[in-house]
């Protein structure tokens, strides 16, 4: 008990009036919204708008192919579409060989000729 009297002793000696600053003049809440909102802010600009805009492109992607389309699918085959339909896309890899994707499974289109220079 009387360690414990010794150490409030000494911290109302090491820092007098402290306890009763902090009491009577609380600090500002504005730079804490300040705060908030850069934080905000950074958010947006950093993650969710680019976020977005990519989301938007793939879907004009997904919603503008067509018969004759060069595409790259998500693991990397190339291949000249030959059918489409609502959900999925036909694609010709190599001569005489067909494969069935998903739309969602196209990650780009090529430009015209390209897969005859591969």
């Amino acid at each position: 008990m009387k360690a414990v009297l010794s150490v409030v002793a000494l911290l109302a000696l090491a820092a007098p009036g402290t306890a009763f600053a902090a009491a009577a003049g609380s600090p500002s809440p504005i730079p804490s919204f300040i705060m908030l909102g850069l934080f905000v802010l950074i958010f947006y600009f950093m993650l969710w708008r680019p976020q977005a805009k990519k989301q938007k492109a793939h879907r004009a992607l997904m919603e503008s192919l067509t018969k004759g389309d060069e595409i790259i699918t998500i693991g990397g085959l190339a291949g000249k579409i030959t059918k489409v339909s609502d959900d999925f896309v036909v694609a010709e890899v190599a001569e005489g060989v067909e494969l069935k994707f998903q739309r969602s499974a196209v990650s780009a289109t090529l430009v015209k000729g390209t897969l005859k220079q591969l």
